[in-house]
């Protein structure tokens, strides 16, 4: 199956780039003699009006062969000589073989397209969680729904998100629904950079908004509080209160605020430790069910539950005791430099450095701002204060392709899990998909130029130069996942191609253009033997390329190669 998956793909990518030089050659009138898809003996062939279609053994290429008379032995005949090659206009040859490769950095928005095309549900435009410290922060409030942005209806997430990302540094209005009211909030979306591969720094606007909610999970904060006093427990999820369904955190704090003293039964989930599971090969807890009799502390006479959705909170915890277990410590590795300084896990992380934290995604992004700093770090553990100093582990390593990356890591970790989505439907499912297919070409064309403006630079290494055996393998493991990987295969090694075919070397359709931009420039073709030769060492240039990728693919897969062979032998 893996050589019918690299057979197709690379055979629709050849097909897709000679079309375009096909197309483009008969629309000027062009006459075109073949058209191959592979190279060597031909196993169909099929005799058109003037063309001869053939599909050819070797599936490692292609060509389109015009009528050209600098490659003819033999006469033209008088009627065919405006039909060559060399007798268009210089526009009309250069469209013609910019149309190959043009094709196949076109291609991807179609193959993305039928992608996007299957996503039929958004998160809607709902804020699940504000970040500390955010523009956001103390304008926005879970719960709160985003009806318009600068005036402009949303109807999801992903909308407010993109609108929000192209405003950074500039003032937004949002049309905000909360407790069955509408009101205008104006704040102003943070320019933030983000490094990706390749050293690439894009820059985002945010505010600080998450879509998802957290899941009714519960930190207890004092052993002598009426949840302690109930039995229940940090990391409990809670499941209902009073039969009444519970999914997310906010709903559990709304229908404690609204008590005012009753007791009530609350239906949880409680984590439990399994020892030594799957002979001690994974970590695992399993989720026992359980009751708990809940009485919260009865709010003062005439007084009625804040309508502020921290206010609630805060009142919640002083009444009951409970809180997110956002900030609870769930996991601490052994030996690592946070269980050296005490840390714990069900200890409530209270300050980093001084400053207070209450969302655990904060406390990482702040470590990894401060990364290679020793750190103070305090907690509660049952109510009693503790601290500590840490630092971050640095991780070294070396990739397939020979890239040097470092990281600094902050192991322990809290366990926060999302409450199930509420979706609403795509309003503009072809338009979205149009959309998005460009928007994932263009990144895709970018992510490959800067990759090879970093090759020439000496900043990526030549190992990471692929060839036919990693496309072989790229192309198997993307067919055996199923036809949306294997689209996304094609629509990447697509790009690859086209760029590659746009390269400045001669025999390449780059090459082709740069004797065309020579021609523009003296006002005539350079001479035939400039460009054999020219040809010749670009033919050079190519084979060692190829030889190079084909090492780095033998390399890779030397283990593998050796162990076959054994296999063969034995």
């Amino acid at each position: 199956m893996d050589l019918l998956y690299f057979v197709l793909l690379v055979s629709s990518l050849i097909f897709i780039h000679e079309s375009g030089h096909f197309a483009f050659a008969k629309i000027f009138g062009v006459k075109v003699l073949t058209f191959s898809i592979g190279f060597g003996p031909k196993i169909l062939r099929i005799r058109g009006k003037e063309t001869e279609y053939c599909v050819a053994l070797l599936p490692f290429g292609g060509f389109v062969k015009m009528l050209e008379e600098s490659k003819r032995s033999e006469p033209i005949l008088p009627e065919d000589r405006h039909r060559t090659f060399e007798a268009q206009a210089l526009w009309k040859r250069v469209v013609i073989v910019l149309a190959g490769p043009a094709m196949n950095l076109l291609f991807p928005i179609a193959l993305y397209t039928s992608v996007f095309l299957e996503v039929e549900q958004f998160l809607p435009p709902t804020v699940g969680q504000v970040i500390p410290g955010k523009p956001a922060d103390g304008k926005l409030y879970p719960g709160d729904r985003i009806l318009r942005v600068d005036g402009d209806e949303v109807t999801s997430f992903p909308e407010v998100q993109q609108v929000i990302a192209r405003r950074a540094g500039k003032a937004v209005t949002l049309g905000v629904q909360r407790d069955g009211k509408t009101l205008d909030v104006t704040l102003t979306p943070r320019d933030e950079a983000e490094t990706r591969e390749l050293d690439i720094v894009e820059h985002i606007g945010r505010v600080g908004i998450a879509p998802r909610f957290p899941a009714a999970v519960i930190g207890v904060a004092q052993p002598e509080s009426p949840a302690a006093q109930a039995k229940l427990q940090t990391f409990d999820q809670i499941t209902a209160v009073n039969g009444r369904r519970v999914e997310r955190f906010v709903e559990f704090v709304d229908l404690l605020a609204e008590n005012r003293g009753d007791q009530v039964v609350v239906s949880y989930l409680r984590p439990v430790y399994v020892p030594q599971a799957m002979g001690g090969l994974a970590e695992l807890a399993v989720l026992e069910p359980g009751l708990a009799q809940l009485t919260p502390t009865p709010r003062a006479a005439g007084s009625t539950a804040p309508a502020d959705a921290q206010a609630r909170a805060a009142d919640v915890l002083a009444r009951t005791g409970v809180e997110s277990a956002d900030m609870y410590v769930a996991y601490v590795p052994e030996a690592s430099s946070e269980w050296r300084a005490g840390l714990r896990p069900r200890d409530r992380v209270t300050t980093l450095d001084g400053s207070p934290q209450k969302l655990w995604s904060a406390l990482e992004d702040v470590l990894v701002a401060g990364a290679d700093k020793r750190h103070e770090l305090t907690w509660t553990r049952d109510g009693t204060a503790m601290r500590g100093f840490f630092q971050l582990r640095k991780e070294q390593w070396d990739d397939e392709f020979g890239q040097h990356f470092e990281r600094y890591v902050f192991r322990s970790d809290d366990w926060m899990p999302n409450a199930p989505d509420r979706l609403v439907p795509n309003p503009h499912p072809f338009t979205y998909a149009v959309r998005r297919g460009i928007e994932e070409t263009r990144s895709v064309i970018k992510f490959i130029s800067v990759g090879m403006i970093r090759l020439v630079q000496g900043r990526v290494s030549l190992s990471s130069v692929s060839g036919p055996i990693t496309l072989y393998d790229i192309a198997g493991q993307a067919g055996a996942k199923g036809p949306e990987y294997f689209v996304w295969a094609m629509a990447l090694i697509s790009v690859n191609l086209g760029m590659i075919n746009l390269l400045p070397i001669p025999v390449l359709d780059g090459g082709h253009l740069l004797f065309f931009l020579f021609e523009a420039a003296r006002r005539k073709p350079l001479p035939l033997r400039i460009r054999e030769v020219a040809s010749l060492a670009g033919m050079v240039v190519l084979m060692l390329l190829m030889l190079v990728a084909f090492k780095n693919d033998v390399e890779r897969r030397w283990d593998v190669i050796v162990t076959q062979v054994r296999e063969l032998m034995s």
